[in-house]
């Protein structure tokens, strides 16, 4: 694994990632391997350490064991993410096998995650031998998210191509649209708050609209089901207080410069009251600004927050008038 960039810890992130859903990430992306595979009860190896790799101790990413179906005994997975190019990658997985299977005595199936911002021709196998005798032919899984099609992936409900939605390859004037399509999928798979809550930050992390985007995306929602808005209306007001904090609006840039908290509060606000203003305008086709005394009346984030989920289950124009005159 490449070096952190910046401050999000990528390691982190793909190996929680791939740990929670590993048996979903098989059946996502290499469905022939799934159905051979028994990663019901799959389990994780402490983190295997190597030295002499490179000058420094490198770890194998994810190694997990797991059972073939109708066979006895159990084979090694070993998935490695790879966030940066590196020359000598395909080598390392070669060496990282070779550790693997020297120490546990079983078959390996090896998976490289490349997760890089731009597609790129990565190899997928490493060979060693003389131009008369191919003496060693490695071969190994690639997945390179940005090659594959976002849409392909919607209608499967499977929560580890739900996170990877935000690697794969879409269009920039569909970014709003992925990020729609992910809550939406979201909302399908019927999991925990705290599961879902690690795939909107990892979604998050690698999909961050820009303040046009996400007006753009306040919009959209209001023209979901009721039952889906209020699900994702759930998810942006408890993620994106952090994600609004750090620039989301003019308003937070301009308190960032001055160095001043309260400046980031007052954008903070200043932007929950453009969601509510946007959600109207869309859900129901008229003026807001007859509200805009109402909404004015609330001082605090918290406050908006709980207008704009009150307002997401409202069924008519004169439901939201009576809510906001509450």
């Amino acid at each position: 694994m490449t070096e952190n960039s910046g401050t999000i810890d990528h390691d982190r992130l793909f190996k929680e990632l791939l740990q929670t859903y590993l048996k979903e990430f098989f059946e996502a992306f290499f469905p022939e391997a799934a159905q051979v595979l028994d990663l019901a009860d799959c389990q994780f190896l402490t983190q295997e350490a190597f030295t002499g790799l490179e000058q420094d101790k490198r770890y194998v990413d994810v190694v997990a064991t797991a059972k073939i179906r109708g066979e006895p005994g159990t084979v090694l997975v070993h998935v490695d993410s790879q966030q940066e190019p590196q020359n000598t990658f395909a080598e390392r997985m070669f060496r990282y096998f070779l550790r693997l299977y020297e120490k546990h005595g079983k078959r390996v199936l090896p998976v490289a995650l490349f997760t890089f911002d731009t597609i790129r021709d990565e190899p997928d196998h490493f060979a060693l031998g003389f131009p008369f005798l191919e003496v060693v032919r490695f071969q190994f899984y690639t997945l390179q998210p940005k090659r594959l099609p976002w849409r392909d992936f919607l209608r499967g409900d499977n929560p580890a191509a739900a996170a990877l939605l935000s690697k794969m390859g879409y269009k920039p004037e569909e970014r709003v649209q992925v990020k729609q399509e992910f809550f939406r999928m979201l909302t399908r798979l019927q999991i925990d708050p705290e599961r879902s809550a690690f795939l909107v930050g990892f979604f998050e992390t690698y999909l961050r609209l820009t303040p046009q985007e996400e007006a753009e995306l306040t919009r959209m929602i209001g023209s979901l089901k009721k039952e889906e808005a209020e699900k994702v209306i759930q998810w942006t007001t408890s993620y994106h207080e952090k994600g609004r904090m750090e620039g989301r609006t003019e308003g937070i840039v301009e308190g960032r410069a001055e160095g001043k908290a309260e400046g980031l509060v007052e954008g903070l606000i200043k932007a929950k009251r453009e969601d509510i203003t946007q959600f109207i305008s869309t859900r129901f086709d008229i003026d807001p600004t007859e509200f805009a005394a109402q909404t004015a009346a609330l001082q605090t984030p918290e406050e908006l927050d709980r207008l704009l989920r009150r307002l997401f289950k409202a069924a008519s124009l004169e439901e939201v008038r009576q809510i906001l005159a509450e």
